[in-house]
């Protein structure tokens, strides 16, 4: 399974993409889509196209978003939601399952606890995928999130599978 994590954000929007073989992770890819543009509508399109390249260049069987941080000011937090509009909609496009992770969640998953530092998200995610060359603490995230989704649909793949024997 190839997965793609997307941690949204309007001026850099951070990919990973990893290959899940069993309880095997492997690194494919990094990167930051940075938008370019004066105007909100021609950043989105920059993202849009971005993340369009990324997928026919990587081909994920499946995406992982991370959900939008609410804070105190409401115009960031609506930017942001209209990027994170975009890091949904190139997977819903290519007709790919799409996976949303809380920040605590993708933390937890990675690092172990669900308030976790940015440096110990890029520590965790440089040791379990081994020489893994990050393009930045955006991709870092990304991949990040990418890990926890590729965990949770493990997790429900036993689920899955216990049910299945308990029936049988």
């Amino acid at each position: 399974m190839r997965v793609l994590g997307v941690d949204p954000g309007l001026r850099n929007m951070g990919w990973g993409v990893i290959e899940v073989q069993g309880s095997r992770i492997s690194h494919i890819a990094n990167g930051i889509a940075h938008s370019s543009g004066q105007d909100l509508a021609a950043r989105l399109l920059s993202l849009f196209e971005q993340m369009t390249d990324v997928f026919a260049t990587y081909q994920p069987d499946t995406a992982a978003v991370e959900q939008t941080f609410v804070n105190k000011d409401a115009v960031g937090t609506l930017k942001l939601g209209q990027a994170r509009a975009i890091a949904l909609l190139v997977p819903a496009q290519m007709g790919i399952p799409i996976g949303e992770y809380a920040p605590n969640a993708v933390k937890k998953a990675v690092v172990g606890v669900g308030h976790a530092a940015k440096q110990q998200i890029d520590h965790m995610v440089r040791l379990q995928l081994p020489g893994v060359e990050i393009a930045g603490a955006d991709a870092a995230d990304a991949l990040a999130i990418a890990m926890c989704h590729a965990h949770h649909a493990q997790a429900a793949g036993h689920l899955q599978r216990a049910i299945a024997r308990a029936s049988a």
